[in-house]
């Protein structure tokens, strides 16, 4: 599939409402902001800022690097686990524990391997120890949570990695191409995942009475979500790649479902026809959607003071876009404001402490940046 920048956005007004009419965006503005590239990488896929402001990135064939981005010095962090490395699939998101200043625990995503070349996304905690060499090495790896089933897809593993400001901990599992797993509460596949910090089903999870993984499962009916964060009034957000069109910003509701695969705005690869969100009402629509597509990869809300007038703003790493995705988000309602062509695909964005904003381009030699005002 050959993927193109859209001149086109759409909004709605709340999460029933019919899909709202186009608008027109400039697909190229100006890009307004300084870049300063750090250092490059073997395919890297998400980075983290350690207390000292030293970042922590993973590549997607299993290494995890540690940047100094003064010196522009890369290090390694040893004691990964083995990955199974193809398609979409290897080495994923990192994050640190809210306390990691206190208990140096750090998270991480990755494919993990089965039988006959099967695979399924895991997330695991390690205590990250540093040593005085650049380096270091991940201790007492322990795997908290495994999608409940491998397949030999090499695609839709998500596992995107959130702790919210209780040490509440989400995961986005993809559906790993299979489709209807996004509606089976058997499977935690396709599904929006709360869990507690060391993995346990904390208070509070809407299918909890169902047992079994349903009771990890706060949303469901989701394809292939690659960015998820929480607004400054607390509310998750989410955004993911839709088939044939129809990538997707969801505001996530505690136990709601986002209709995949029996709604979506795009269509089957082969063409094959995918109804609509305006003709099932009882799954929750997307608050702003493409066609065709921008790629998502990552996305924050952004929260900091560099960037003034973009507070509050979801900020996207678009693959298919080739740059960044800025999108408008009043109450319940978001709408794409720009497009920022850089080039190349981006794999993730991230915000610094200072506010600035931290890219990873995709794919062998994608580079580390720093985006500052112009």
């Amino acid at each position: 599939m050959r993927f193109t920048l859209s001149t086109t956005y759409y909004a709605l007004a709340s999460a029933t409402a019919a899909l709202a009419a186009p608008g027109q965006v400039t697909p190229r503005q100006g890009v307004p902001f300084q870049t300063t590239p750090i250092t490059d990488f073997a395919e890297p896929w998400a980075l983290a800022f350690l207390p000292d402001q030293r970042i922590l990135v993973t590549e997607k064939g299993g290494a995890l690097r540690l940047v100094d981005p003064t010196t522009r010095s890369k290090g390694n962090i040893v004691g990964v686990p083995r990955v199974q490395y193809g398609g979409q699939g290897g080495l994923g998101d990192v994050v640190l524990h809210p306390q990691f200043a206190e208990n140096s625990l750090l998270y991480f995503s990755y494919a993990e391997p089965g039988d006959a070349s099967q695979a399924g996304a895991v997330v695991a905690r390690a205590r990250l120890m540093l040593n005085a060499n650049g380096g270091g090495a991940l201790e007492g790896v322990e795997v908290l949570w495994r999608q409940s089933s491998k397949y030999t897809s090499q695609g839709h593993f998500g596992h995107r990695i959130l702790f919210g400001t209780n040490s509440t901990m989400w995961i986005s599992s993809g559906e790993r191409q299979q489709f209807n797993p996004a509606q089976d509460m058997s499977t935690n596949l396709g599904k929006i995942i709360r869990l507690n910090d060391d993995g346990s089903i904390p208070e509070g999870n809407p299918f909890a009475g169902q047992g079994g993984v349903a009771a990890e499962v706060w949303a469901l009916g989701i394809r292939n979500p690659l960015g998820i964060d929480l607004d400054e009034q607390g509310r998750l957000w989410e955004i993911e790649m839709g088939p044939r069109g129809g990538d997707e910003l969801n505001l996530i509701q505690q136990g709601g479902n986002y209709g995949w695969p029996i709604v979506s705005q795009g269509d089957h690869y082969d063409g094959r026809d995918i109804p609509n969100h305006e003709t099932r009402p009882e799954f929750i629509a997307p608050k702003a959607y493409w066609v065709p597509v921008i790629s998502p990869a990552s996305m924050i809300i952004y929260k900091g003071n560099m960037f003034p007038r973009w507070r509050g703003n979801a900020l996207i790493a678009g693959l298919g876009a080739m740059g960044l995705v800025r999108v408008e988000i009043s109450g319940d309602t978001a709408r794409e404001a720009q497009r920022m062509s850089m080039g190349r695909r981006i794999r993730c964005i991230r915000e610094s402490a200072d506010g600035a904003l931290w890219v990873l381009e995709d794919g062998p030699g994608g580079r580390l940046l720093r985006l500052t005002p112009a």
